[in-house]
């Protein structure tokens, strides 16, 4: 199966793992250490990581080490960013709606 980066972020765990290793590089126990789900979800989550290129993992001894690859992070961030003008603008439209609800409410 190929995945992508956008497979990768539509986790809630796996862009918690992204966090924990855009911090520092962690060992495959160190990762699972943090969660509170089992360490073959953890290592499920991890392979689909390095699948898409956004881990890599490092052996050293008997541990194999995350590490980040934030390029491969690069064209969701490109397409999260087109919208940012957009939202922008909507969130800005409804707090001027509910300043003139409150502006009227205050008038009363």
């Amino acid at each position: 199966m190929r995945r992508d980066v956008f497979q990768a972020i539509a986790d809630p765990v796996r862009r918690e793992i992204i966090e924990l290793l855009a911090m520092q590089p962690l060992s495959v126990n160190e990762v699972a250490e943090k969660f509170e789900i089992s360490r073959p979800a953890i290592s499920k989550h991890l392979k689909i990581l390095s699948e898409c290129g956004i881990i890599a993992f490092n052996k050293i001894g008997r541990e194999r080490l995350c590490l980040i690859q934030p390029q491969k992070l690069i064209p969701a961030f490109l397409w999260i960013k087109q919208y940012n003008k957009l939202w922008e603008d909507r969130i800005d439209s409804f707090e001027n709606y509910i300043d003139q609800i409150q502006l009227k409410k205050d008038k009363k």
